[in-house]
């Protein structure tokens, strides 16, 4: 077998076995360790050919997760279709069961807000942000405030302080 993958390796390049498809159509393939002629040792690869072969067409959850764990190595054997349909409809009425707790808090909730149970959150507006340079009331100060750019000498004068007489 080694001659013969060198042979197709040398004619056609790398030799690579077709192991599955999702159902979204994405084609994974293994790749067995190799030796170049050099007797350098290739290790085995595993990829994937997208359906969407351009990056910026990629959405998350494209490959799914058990092809991924196989892709990684972190399971030995490709997912077969029955159990890539099997876990997909047992996600799906993972968040069907989801949907239902989340309406069934948000009555609770409801009612418990109705009967004065629970007080309802405080409506506060923030106007600006802690970071923001305007966040306070500005106050006016006494203090001279320039910059050494608009600095004209002779624009400041001290107030005048009842405390002191001049």
């Amino acid at each position: 077998m080694s001659k013969i993958g060198a042979l197709l390796r040398r004619t056609f390049g790398i030799a690579k076995q077709h192991m599955g498809t999702d159902t979204f159509g994405n084609k994974y393939y293994y790749i067995p360790e190799q030796k170049t002629w050099t007797g350098r040792t290739i290790r085995a690869k595993r990829l994937v050919e997208p359906v969407n072969a351009k990056e910026y067409e990629y959405q998350e959850g494209s490959i799914p997760s058990e092809w991924d764990a196989w892709i990684r190595g972190r399971r030995k054997i490709p997912p077969t279709i029955e159990e890539l349909l099997k876990n997909e409809r047992y996600r799906e009425q993972v968040k069907f069961l989801a949907k239902e707790v989340e309406e069934k808090e948000m009555l609770i909730q409801a009612n418990e807000y109705e009967e004065g149970l629970v007080a309802r959150p405080a409506q506060t507006q923030i106007k600006g942000h802690a970071s923001a340079p305007h966040y306070r009331e500005e106050q006016l100060s006494a203090e001279p405030s320039s910059t050494a750019n608009t600095f004209q000498p002779g624009s400041w004068t001290p107030p005048k302080d009842q405390s002191t007489k001049a």
